[in-house]
């Protein structure tokens, strides 16, 4: 037959899962011309796409005017999929808009046209649920429970209504799937069995229930069946399609587990109202996104049996396939590529990268690289090596002029003998039972001598590339004069500022600006940045700013600290807080018993940490996460760990102390942001040891060296040079502000304030204040989206809020009703889990609850 001679074949909704399978099947032999709206994807190209809105009277008339024009007033069948559809299962406008309206809009503009047929593909669901053993017909009364169930309904009554000579037939299918899946339940389900979900393991129904399945296939071939005898089917006539056959839930529960991992799936009933208020739990308290809603609890009992006799009697038809058989091939393709099946059935891979890497890696080995060219990359990558080693040189050499500049100091500065001391050097010698300052004075001396010539000595030795050792040589002895001047307790403000300056520019020159030796050269030669499932890198200099900006406002203010504990200055700004004995706040507590406790000046050792901090937040590219996972953890420890540990020495100052310190609040402030930047890339190291573990790779070599990452990706985002706005932005990456931990961060602030608010005192007074500071620590942690659960601990605080006022003393009736009310609003607050940005973390995915 001519092209031009064949019939004509309207679909809509042509650009759909079913509407382009259906398109490329009909185009074989019939002229197709596919309805769907102006917006990505298109209909295959097989058809001729017409735009078109069903809910516009406007937009339907242009579209069967481009019809008339193009294909003449004769057509052969119009297969009305468009509809309106949506997981919530609660009424929604477009029900009636698209899927009832837009229909009577179709049958309107269709009255112009000589039709042989109208086909509106419903669904089984608008009839009531049967009972196992007992097959339901197109006879069998309708019940639609549901919103998108009963629309379809609704459309079928108008089309009886609308259709006028239009033959029109309801095809009725059981839910539609194919080889890779694309059933949104049916995905879900092998998914939660897949990932090994607790709720895999319940059903809130009778298990012994079920529902048939229709392969696409088939669906296709009974569409086709439809047209081709157009001219035999009744004037209006409702058809079930569908498997003969239904699997129960339990059964399929069975099969998936035992396809997956080898055995049945445990799977127990639970009573529907536990499932439901678990539903409302995720959904309303949690806020978590999740596929089940209260409806699909309600609906769990439905079971269907499909009495397909009218499609083997009217369109000589019946299914080739089974769910059950093609099962095996779904779970094929998914144990093939996890991450591709889960994109290709819309579900987030992420918390499946990881077992879909192990799962690679155990399936086949690795092959063996081609010697030859193993060999020549291997002398390449030398060469690019020894070039970039010579092209570094002038570092080694500035090390050996700062070393002697650190020499020659203590002649500079006379400090082997000074003159005379301060007051304020004598006043803390004396308070903490200090060396004479003179004998203190010349140790640190000492130490600057012999360390400068160590560093000439070791950058000397790092000239030759095969003594790449030698420049941690030149950053342990910075490390070490970074600490020298605390430990000699230097009388000379002068000796700990040159000290601390040389100690971090001979680090920085040493390890830092050149490459860090001992890395593994596979790990160098691999160009990826991205962690396998994530979407970003966590180790980029814009996400590692803000560490390195807080850590440098940080040191300044501990600077300030140590100054005054050294005896290097008389006093110490403090705008707000008095203290005894003459002193301020800030005085006071730098010198209280507490800090005496430390060997060392506690505000020093804050500003060698920030300093350090400084450092490492510099050290490395955007592949640290890999290229250096030790120096990574060491990072996380000094910012997360240590930091809790220092906010938590500085939350309890008034409880121990009596009085507040300014600047110590301001550096607790500025080391508490730091701690939800650094945690992203924390788990991305722990899961490349993790994954790098699992490939057989040694675990201390790559931990010490670092390693490439096969299944890394690159990424490509905003940089300093695209504007302060997408820099900004790309720095936030993995940090959110949800308004929940926000409003927990002022109850914490109320909390610590409150004794001056609402006159509580002793044991009462030291616990809000307490608890304040800790709500508003783990509040500020829980906002990296990786450490989102830990503001559940903020829910044993808000319990302790509920019962404190009754078993502590030293608060009045108001301030517990005031201290109740607070707890129950944090326990609220601490519940639900936020809006989530759109990034993913790899297997992580799944601990974002």
């Amino acid at each position: 037959m001519a092209a031009g001679d064949k019939d004509t074949v309207i679909v809509t909704g042509s650009a759909g899962y079913i509407g382009s399978k259906l398109v490329l099947a009909l185009a074989r032999k019939y002229r197709v011309v596919g309805f769907d709206r102006d917006v990505p994807p298109h209909p295959p190209p097989n058809a001729e796409c017409v735009c078109i809105d069903l809910t516009l009277d406007d937009s339907v008339e242009a579209a069967f005017a481009r019809v008339r024009t193009a294909y003449g007033k004769r057509i052969a069948s119009v297969v009305h999929l468009a509809a309106y559809f949506d997981l919530s299962g609660k009424e929604h406008p477009l029900y009636d808009a698209v899927t009832v309206g837009g229909t009577r809009r179709l049958l309107k503009a269709l009255q112009g046209f000589d039709v042989e047929q109208f086909i509106f593909v419903s669904t089984m669901l608008v009839h009531a649920p049967g009972t196992p053993g007992h097959p339901i017909n197109e006879d069998w009364p309708l019940d639609p429970k549901l919103p998108y169930r009963a629309s379809k309904a609704r459309t079928e009554a108008a089309i009886g209504e609308d259709r006028g000579g239009i033959p029109a037939v309801m095809l009725r299918p059981a839910g539609v799937y194919d080889d890779m899946c694309h059933s949104a339940f049916l995905s879900q389900q092998i998914a939660r069995i897949y990932e090994k979900e607790l709720i895999s393991h319940v059903y809130p129904g009778d298990l012994d229930t079920g529902q048939p399945f229709l392969h696409l296939d088939d669906l296709t071939d009974a569409v086709l069946r439809t047209i081709a005898r157009r001219a035999d089917l009744p004037p209006e006539v409702p058809i079930l399609l569908g498997e003969s056959r239904a699997l129960t839930f339990q059964q399929l529960q069975d099969r998936i587990g035992q396809l997956i991992y080898g055995e049945g799936w445990q799977t127990l009933s639970i009573p529907k109202p536990l499932a439901r208020a678990g539903v409302w739990v995720e959904n309303e308290v949690l806020e978590e996104d999740t596929f089940i809603q209260p409806w699909m609890v309600d609906t769990s009992d439905d079971h269907y049996e499909l009495d397909i006799s009218r499609a083997k009697e009217t369109l000589g038809w019946k299914p080739k396939h089974f769910v059950g058989e093609r099962l095996p091939v779904m779970i094929e393709a998914l144990k093939a590529d996890p991450v591709g099946w889960y994109k290709a059935n819309g579900l987030n891979s992420a918390p499946i990268t990881d077992q879909a890497l192990t799962q690679d890696d155990g399936q086949e080995e690795q092959a063996e690289a081609d010697p030859v060219t193993h060999h020549r990359m291997m002398h390449e990558h030398d060469a690019e090596m020894e070039r970039m080693h010579f092209g570094m040189l002038w570092v080694h050499f500035l090390n050996m002029l700062l070393g002697l500049w650190l020499a020659t100091s203590p002649f500079v500065f006379d400090t082997f003998d000074p003159p005379a001391f301060s007051d304020a050097v004598m006043r803390v010698t004396e308070e903490r039972g200090l060396w004479d300052p003179a004998l203190r004075s010349s140790m640190n001396a000492w130490s600057d001598v012999v360390s400068g010539l160590l560093i000439i000595g070791f950058a000397t030795l790092s000239l030759s590339r095969k003594l790449a050792w030698a420049q941690w040589g030149t950053a342990a002895v910075g490390t070490w004069l970074l600490f020298a001047p605390l430990i000699f307790w230097t009388p000379s403000a002068a000796t700990y500022a040159n000290d601390t300056l040389i100690g971090a520019l001979v680090i920085a020159f040493s390890i830092l600006v050149p490459m860090m030796p001992g890395m593994a050269m596979e790990g160098m030669m691999d160009d990826s940045d991205m962690p396998p499932g994530w979407t970003y890198s966590p180790s980029t200099y814009l996400q590692r700013l803000p560490i390195i900006a807080l850590g440098a406002i940080g040191f300044v203010l501990a600077r300030v600290l140590a100054a005054y504990q050294l005896g290097h200055v008389d006093g110490v700004w403090e705008p707000f807080f008095g203290g005894e004995g003459g002193l301020n706040g800030t005085e006071e507590i730098i010198t209280s018993d507490v800090s005496k406790a430390w060997p060392i000046a506690d505000g020093g050792l804050g500003a060698t940490t920030y300093m350090i901090e400084i450092l490492m937040g510099v050290m490395g590219g955007r592949s640290r996460w890999r290229t250096m996972p030790w120096m990574v953890l060491l990072f996380g420890i000094v910012v997360v760990p240590l930091g809790v540990v220092s906010i938590y020495f500085i939350i309890i100052q008034p409880i121990v102390i009596g009085t507040y310190c300014t600047i110590c609040l301001l550096a607790a402030v500025a080391m508490l942001i730091m701690i939800p930047y650094a945690l992203d890339e924390l788990v991305a190291m722990g899961q490349f040891l993790m994954q790098s573990h699992r490939r057989g790779e040694p675990f201390v070599r790559t931990f010490l060296m670092g390693g490439a990452d096969p299944n890394g990706g690159k990424e490509f985002q905003a940089s300093f040079g695209d504007g302060a706005g997408p820099a900004a932005i790309s720095a936030m990456r993995g940090v959110t502000l949800p308004w929940t931990l926000v409003a927990s961060c002022l109850v914490g602030v109320w909390l610590m304030f409150s004794p001056l608010t609402l006159g509580t005192s002793g044991p009462m007074a030291d616990s809000d204040h307490l608890t304040g500071a800790l709500v508003i620590t783990v509040a500020v942690i829980a906002m990296a989206e990786v450490a989102r659960p830990l503001r559940f601990i903020n829910l044993a605080f808000g319990l302790w809020l509920l019962v404190a006022p009754w078993i502590l003393a030293g608060e009045s009736m108001i301030a517990a009703v005031v201290g109740v009310l607070a707890g129950l609003i944090l326990i609220g607050l601490s519940l639900p889990r936020g809006t989530r940005s759109r990034e993913h973390y790899g297997s992580w995915d799944r601990f974002i609850v």
